[in-house]
């Protein structure tokens, strides 16, 4: 199939040849009818696409204290890679559609196969031939709806929204600051409720429209009857709420809904506008200023869009997916009408133009459609794996690699180690999205792509399996793949739970197949192996403390999200595994606590410490921190014994003291910390190869994970926690 993306690196808007996206339970898959290009939110993402390093810089603050972050955590060399890795990606276009579901997935049972569909979100709702939509982001289409209408779904929800969130009664009065696209359908909300509405928009042919959709006026932001109009349309009050609908770096229509509005009135923000409030104006009013966020309750909520869970209606009266129907119904009984403000519609193959005719008239478009070709029914003769290009350069031999998995840390970290190594063929790549398959087939030489991640476990000429996917797929996919007779690496954590653990250890014992291994790369790293040759000599006991300064979690990342376990369960397992690597010996127990015991969440776990202690008698402090200051450096392990102690910084640096004497070994400005990605890949592959065993035994990997899960035991009950006491509990 085909879809829409944009280079962000180089603002080129192409239409790429990728893998139908995978069906997963909870949603649809849909064949696109018709989609809406976003000229206010499109058009300012290919417009920043197409600026200077330093004006993408300029564009997005935010970002760039996210790159000073990594400087200083990770050095120069790292930076730069990680920034051209984001950059040069393809990302996908679009969040408003209609079209037919084509499939259901477990989960999704109330849509049918053949019914018309509208849908929302960004990453969801995309520019392409076939889309896969969790059904919280997916409503019927009513009838006498048509589907080039119901593609404005998306549009209609933000504004009826932002709607909501002025509150409003019949009889009162409001201004529209900004007569777009999502502008002209508020106005018609408004005025569908009895509300008298103003308008202001510098364009005049947009003013004009929006007294045909039911404004009582509606003028330019400096047009000199503005401010008498809206006395006399108000008894001489001003208006009751002012709605910014408008898009741009511009502080006018904040300034604006000030001298607009009446005491005490109310300010909403739909738009995306510059708000430095002028304090005087807002506060001599007590304006009252809303943000309206997106679509409605649910948005950003992973449990809600992802998952499908859906808040009761009797506390959450309009979430996402009901603001979606009752614009729909909206548009049905006659109240929106939506063909004046389709400004044109493009077929498919002509959206290079369509893009085009945006950043060259972005004033004269309002409402761009694309029009998808007409099918009857889904291909399903189309292949859902395709052939990009043949490895170049490989020996005979290789190890022919499948990887799942196409994120961050898979294509700016894995996959360039593994290109690296002349015995790998990368042969097969597994992801969700199409999308995020093509991008990364273009950057490494995969011989196909696909989204079929059973097809790939189980191929016939597939030897190894990577598996970099979210944490909560991979021990059942760890699984799948032993059973399959691959040798599996898999990226930490290993497991999330006791079950996934114990399922990941029944599959070891009923196969025999113990090609294993979990990206704890840390006992890989150049430092931490002259650590553990200074110690083994020795053979005493050690004392081992790790301060790990993880920082905040940003947002909205999906570490917060709780079905993925918690970034704690994610991390942890490194640090216990350098514990494990530098003693040499097997763990005994755990206890742990935290800086908030009485509230302490799966989901929250931060500011952990915890003791290990081992059977030769080491003991190993983890300090696991969130609340401390950003520019702290990460990771920071002391090593005590057998007369020697060894500080290793941040994988910057390795300070050895021997009796009286103290030599420092550090890396080059320029290097980035070498924390052993490169050497893991390696060994791994090597093993694969030569038929070796596997470069951390499997008891290691168990115990690894069962220590990071014991953690979470120790600080539920408060005592320590003894590993083979869980074993037992658990069926072992």
């Amino acid at each position: 199939m085909r879809q829409v993306a944009l280079n962000y690196k180089t603002g080129a808007v192409l239409i790429e040849n990728v893998s139908l996206p995978a069906l997963k339970p909870g949603g649809v898959l849909v064949q696109s009818a018709y989609s809406v290009i976003s000229t206010g939110t499109e058009g300012l993402k290919v417009r920043q696409s197409r600026m200077s390093y330093l004006g993408k810089a300029r564009a997005r603050p935010d970002q760039v204290r996210k790159i000073l972050h990594t400087l200083r955590q990770q050095g120069a060399l790292a930076t730069y890679r990680k920034v051209m890795n984001k950059l040069d990606r393809l990302s996908p276009l679009g969040y408003s559609l209609s079209g037919v579901v084509a499939a259901v997935g477990e989960g999704a049972e109330e849509f049918t196969v053949g019914q018309r569909v509208a849908c929302a979100g960004g990453g969801y709702a995309s520019h392409a031939e076939v889309n896969f939509v969790p059904r919280n982001l997916v409503v019927a289409v009513p009838e006498g709806v048509t589907m080039q209408h119901a593609a404005f779904m998306t549009l209609g929800a933000i504004a009826m929204q932002g709607f909501r969130q002025a509150e409003m009664h019949l009889g009162e009065s409001a201004c529209v600051i900004g007569l777009g696209l999502l502008g002209q359908i508020t106005v018609q909300i408004l005025a569908a409720a009895g509300i008298e509405v103003v308008g202001v928009d510098p364009i005049a042919s947009r003013c004009k429209l929006a007294e045909e959709h039911g404004a009582a006026m509606a003028c330019g932001p400096h047009d000199q009857t503005l401010i008498l109009a809206t006395k006399r349309l108000t008894g001489g009050e001003g208006v009751d709420c002012v709605l910014i609908t408008a898009s741009g770096d511009t502080n006018g229509p904040v300034e604006l809904a000030a001298r607009l509005a009446r005491d005490r009135a109310r300010v909403v923000d739909i738009g995306r506008v510059r708000l430095d409030i002028p304090f005087k104006d807002y506060y001599e009013k007590e304006l009252d200023l809303q943000l309206s966020r997106s679509y409605g309750p649910g948005r950003y909520d992973p449990s809600y869009e992802e998952r499908g869970f859906d808040y009761p209606i009797g506390y959450v009266r309009w979430t996402e997916r009901r603001n979606m129907s009752c614009f729909l119904d909206l548009v049905a009984s006659g109240k929106i009408h939506l063909d004046s403000i389709i400004s044109a519609v493009y077929p498919f193959d002509d959206i290079g133009l369509a893009y085009r005719d945006i950043a060259e008239g972005g004033d004269r478009l309002l409402g761009a459609v694309i029009r998808y070709p007409k099918s009857e029914d889904l291909d399903r003769s189309l292949p859902n794996l395709s052939v990009t290009r043949k490895p170049k350069g490989r020996s005979e031999g290789s190890v022919r690699t499948g990887v799942i998995g196409a994120g961050n840390f898979s294509t700016s970290v894995l996959l360039p180690h593994l290109n690296r190594l002349a015995d790998v063929c990368l042969t097969e790549l597994a992801t969700t999205r199409g999308l995020s398959g093509a991008d990364a087939a273009r950057k490494f030489p995969f011989e196909r792509t696909g989204t079929d991640y059973h097809a790939l476990l189980n191929a016939a000429d597939i030897d190894a399996v990577i598996i970099a996917t979210r944490h909560a797929t991979h021990a059942a996919m760890t699984a799948e793949g032993l059973r399959a007779g691959k040798s599996v690496f898999v990226e930490k954590p290993l497991a999330i739970s006791l079950a996934d653990v114990q399922l990941v250890r029944r599959t070891l014992v009923d196969t025999g197949n113990h090609r294993l291994m979990v990206g704890f790369n840390r006992r890989f790293s150049p430092y931490m192996r002259i650590a553990c040759e200074l110690f083994r000599k020795g053979g005493d006991p050690l004392v081992m403390h790790y301060r790990v300064h993880a920082g905040q979690v940003d947002s909205g990342s999906w570490y917060s999200d709780i079905s993925e376990g918690s970034r704690f369960v994610g991390e942890a397992g490194h640090f216990f595994d350098a514990f494990t690597f530098l003693t040499g010996s097997r763990p005994v127990s755990i206890l742990a606590r935290c800086l908030r015991p009485g509230n302490m969440r799966q989901d929250d776990l931060e500011n952990v410490a915890a003791v290990v202690t081992y059977e030769d008698g080491s003991v190993g402090n983890l300090l696991y921190l969130t609340q401390g200051a950003e520019s702290m450096p990460k990771e920071h392990l002391e090593i005590f014994g057998a007369g020697q102690t060894v500080l290793l910084d941040n994988f910057k640096s390795l300070t050895i003291f021997e009796g009286g004497k103290r030599r420092t070994l550090k890396a080059g400005v320029l290097k980035e910390p070498d924390k052993g990605h490169g050497e893991e890949m390696r060994a791994f592959v090597s093993a694969v190869k030569l038929g070796l065993e596997m470069p951390i035994p499997v008891e290691a990997l168990l115990d690894t994970t069962m220590l990071t899960l014991a953690t979470i035991e120790s600080l539920k009950t408060g005592q320590p926690v003894h590993l083979l006491d869980l074993w037992a509990v658990n069926g072992s």
